[in-house]
């Protein structure tokens, strides 16, 4: 039973597969006709410009089990894949490019399969048409024979062209562009078509009504023609599509033209030496229908007068007589061309032969003179003679006896270009040549003693230019036309001082370019510098006065002119500078041979020698110590002349410890050289009193220390205060004499300022520490700075200037005497001076020696600036004072 119910089990599950097995139905695809973008490709068309890559239409199907599909496209063996198929999305896509022309319809096998049902149709694709083709022409080249006699509106050829494309894209019209070659240039031009017309449908090409051919004037033409299709789309663009091709045609000759003669107009000549026969010229003349030319015949119309005749073949025309026996000068002869074709004579031109008789060229131009022929003139003058002048010592014929042209002839001169002219320059068979002065400066004895021409005379018109020479020597005289000039503008000479008189200086040359006595110069001197020196009148050396001495201590430089004069009197300067050199003739000086000099330990005294040589080396000083006692303790500067202490002295106790005797004031004999070629020198004794520079005392004495080698310090110093106090001596005049005047006591008739005379008060003050070397200070008062008011008085009523001293009571009035000058206040001014050869230091008073002395005789400094002080203050008071007692007179 278990068994049985298993065989029944196993026959039912094999029935149940068997079930679903049969319904396993295929995929199919959707058929939507003709103009659907989808389904099985059936009755597509795609046109031929589609571009590769364009999706182009979708593959649609089903399965009936719902399965999912895929797509395919083959393609017959041997042909090209043009689409491809995504298989899943049936997308089909063109890969290769479409031409209509070359295939119209393609043939492909779609399939569809569900992965065990694969269904194949094949399927017909149509390429549709666009306007990508142009019209092509048949039967090239294009190339027409056509008579030049053809007529109009004839039809001469058949132009065909075909365009593959369909539609209005296929189809053919025609029109023209017309090239032609021209017959005379040959060259190739474009221009619109005038001669020939095209049908525009058949093609048909026709020589335009009106319009005939010349093969005389054009022998090709070159048309173009135009064959254009009726349009259409290509890439979605209307186009219009066009080819072209030159249709050549050959124009061919008829006989139609007459002969043509050939170089036109001719011209003969009969010649004085010609003989019957002489063959005069020859014509010519061709047919003018070129292709097939006919032979041509000549003969004499009229105008020979029996004594020409023609060579009916050749065209020569010759002479039947001798010239002599000719009546005419010119002979104008009708010659005609014919044509000799099978009707005899045809066409014909007729043309004009001109012959002339003239003389033969046989005789060249000749010159004469006085005498005759010649050819060669001489003539003698003055030079520089005036610009237009007439040679007219020169008398000159030129002469050619031929007739008409060949006597015609030119003049030239040919010689130093723009010196001389010819007139005339033209000549027809005889003149008188005239020759003129053209450049005056150029006719030069000093250049040139004589010039030399050539006249020449050179036919114009003639092949043989036959021409003839004449030479013209032109002799100068000179005049004295020249000044002489100097070899130099100005002269320098250099000389030594001392040397004796009459010693040569330099020598000056001047020429004259003129000969004989007008080139003799002489000379002279002359100006400020020139007492001191002659010159030779004919050679022209300048020397020295016998009784001049040159010294150039007291003028180095000298100058004065040089002047150099003809016998005529035209002259010519030049300067001359004489420089006088240095020699060494001073010997250095010093002021005193015997000299005495105070040293500070530890600053130099200066000693200084004076040469009087005006120029270096020679008034270049050396200084040198020659003796010093005691020996080997100072040092000088060999350029300065600054004497000091050996390095090692620093003290008063080193120096005292040098000699026994404990001095401090030593000798030196110092020696000053100069550096002249001699040298000389001089020497000179110098004492000098060694001390310390600690004694001075007070800050007076520490700046009079310090002012010591700078004494304009000092003196500006003195300045500055004594101005100070006039400053305030002014200020306080001025307010003593305004309040005065308020309050009426002063009331002068008459003010008379006195003018003082100028005087100079100095004082000097010696310490007694014993400086001889240097002057501390040296004070001055001085009456000019007062003369304020001298300007302003221009007479004596005039109002007197506000005083600027310190006013006293007015004396009684008294009468003004114009003779008496104005006094005016004195000021107070002071310096400092250095008294290098003083035997000791020393402060001086212009007023009081004992007095300074009394002041000196302080140890310290503080005591010297209070004398000093106290010395200024009592002599401006006393100058207050006396200007006050003279001031109102």
């Amino acid at each position: 039973m278990k068994s049985m119910r298993k065989k029944q089990s196993l026959i039912l599950l094999i029935s149940l597969c068997m079930s679903m097995a049969q319904s396993d139905f295929a995929p199919y695809f959707y058929d939507n006709g003709a103009g659907s973008s989808n389904g099985n490709l059936a009755l597509f068309s795609i046109s031929e410009d589609t571009s590769v890559g364009t999706h182009v239409y979708t593959l649609n199907g089903s399965d009936p089990e719902g399965e999912p599909v895929t797509y395919g496209m083959t393609f017959d063996k041997g042909s090209r894949d043009y689409f491809s198929v995504e298989p899943k999305s049936g997308n089909v896509t063109l890969i290769e490019t479409l031409d209509r022309e070359v295939q119209d319809e393609i043939v492909a096998f779609v399939s569809i399969t569900d992965g065990r049902n694969k269904v194949v149709e094949n399927v017909r694709v149509f390429i549709t048409d666009a306007n990508d083709e142009k019209p092509e022409f048949l039967n090239l080249p294009f190339v027409v024979d056509v008579p030049e006699d053809a007529a109009s509106g004839s039809s001469i050829y058949r132009v065909q062209a075909i365009d593959r494309d369909l539609g209005s894209g296929g189809s053919v019209t025609y029109y023209l562009q017309e090239k032609y070659l021209h017959q005379l240039s040959f060259r190739l031009q474009s221009t619109p078509s005038t001669k020939f017309t095209i049908d525009g449908h058949s093609g048909v090409l026709r020589i335009r009504a009106g319009e005939s051919l010349d093969y005389e004037l054009s022998r090709t033409h070159f048309v173009t023609v135009v064959a254009k299709d009726g349009g259409g789309k290509y890439h979605g663009k209307y186009q219009v599509m066009t080819s072209t091709a030159i249709i050549t045609i050959n124009v061919l000759d008829t006989q139609d033209s007459p002969p043509v003669f050939v170089g036109t107009p001719y011209f003969g000549f009969v010649y004085e030496v010609s003989v019957p026969g002489s063959e005069i010229f020859t014509v010519f003349a061709k047919d003018g229908d070129q292709n097939n030319p006919n032979t041509i015949h000549y003969s004499i119309l009229s105008g020979s007068d029996g004594f020409f005749s023609i060579n009916s073949t050749s065209g020569c025309i010759s002479l039947t007589s001798f010239p002599v026996q000719l009546r005419n000068e010119l002979y104008e002869i009708k010659v005609k061309a014919a044509e000799v074709g099978p009707d005899r004579f045809s066409d014909y031109s007729v043309t004009t032969v001109t012959i002339r008789v003239v003389d033969l060229n046989n005789h060249p131009p000749t010159f004469y003179g006085e005498n005759g022929q010649q050819n060669h003139f001489d003539l003698t003058m003055y030079e520089h003679p005036p610009e237009g002048e007439i040679l007219r010592g020169l008398k000159i014929t030129v002469n050619d006896s031929d007739q008409g042209a060949n006597a015609k002839f030119r003049l030239l001169l040919v010689g130093p270009s723009r010196v001389l002219r010819v007139v005339p320059q033209t000549v027809l068979n005889e003149a008188q040549v005239t020759i003129i002065v053209e450049n005056s400066s150029a006719i030069d004895y000093e250049k040139h003693q004589f010039l030399t021409f050539k006249l020449l005379a050179v036919e114009i018109d003639t092949p043989e230019r036959f021409s003839a020479t004449a030479d013209i020597v032109i002799n100068l005289l000179d005049t004295n036309d020249n000044i002489p000039k100097f070899s130099s503008e100005f002269y320098i000479a250099r000389i030594p001082e001392n040397s004796p008189g009459g010693s040569n200086v330099i020598s000056v040359t001047a020429t004259d370019s003129d000969s004989g006595l007008w080139g003799e110069v002489k000379y002279s001197i002359y100006g400020s510098g020139a007492d001191l020196f002659l010159i030779h009148p004919t050679s022209g050396i300048i020397y020295t006065q016998p009784w001049a001495s040159l010294d150039a201590e007291v003028k180095s430089k000298y100058n004065f002119y040089v002047k150099a004069e003809d016998t005529e009197g035209k002259y010519s300067l030049t300067e001359v500078f004489v420089t006088v050199l240095d020699q060494n003739d001073h010997s250095p000086e010093f002021n005193q041979n015997f000299l005495e000099k105070t040293m500070i330990i530890g600053a130099p005294v200066k000693i200084e020698a004076v040469d009087e040589d005006a120029e270096e080396p020679n008034n270049l000083i050396e200084y040198s110590i020659m003796k010093a006692d005691p020996d080997n303790i100072f040092d000088i500067n060999t350029s300065t002349g600054e004497i000091k202490l050996k390095p090692f002295i620093k003290s008063m106790e080193i120096v005292q410890n040098i000699t026994k005797n404990k001095d401090c004031r030593w000798s030196v004999v110092v020696q000053a050289r100069d550096r002249g070629s001699p040298s000389f020198s001089t020497t000179a004794v110098v004492k000098i009193d060694i001390m310390e520079a600690n004694r001075l005392k007070g800050p007076m004495a520490a700046f009079l220390m310090q002012s010591r080698d700078n004494p304009m310090k000092a003196l500006g110093l003195a300045v500055s205060i004594i101005t100070v106090i006039v400053l305030v001596t002014v200020v306080i005049s001025t307010i003593v004499y305004f309040r005065n005047t308020k309050s009426n006591r002063i009331t002068p008739a008459r003010r008379i300022i006195r003018r003082r005379p100028k005087e100079q008060h100095s004082w000097t003050f010696r310490p007694r520490f014993g400086r001889s070397d240097q002057s501390f200070g040296k004070f001055f008062i001085d009456d000019d700075a007062s003369d304020i008011h001298n300007t302003k008085l221009s007479s004596p009523r005039a109002k007197p200037p506000t005083p600027s001293a310190p006013v006293l009571p007015p004396p009684p009035p008294v009468h003004s005497r114009s003779s008496e000058r104005l006094r005016s206040v004195p000021t107070v001014s002071g310096s400092l001076a250095s008294r290098n050869t003083s035997r000791s230091s020393s402060w001086r008073a212009s007023k009081s020696t004992d007095g300074s002395q009394k002041s000196g005789q302080n140890k310290d400094g503080s005591g010297i600036s209070s004398a000093l002080v106290s010395e200024l203050k009592m002599r401006i008071e006393q100058k207050i004072n006396e200007a006050n007692q003279g001031y109102y007179y």
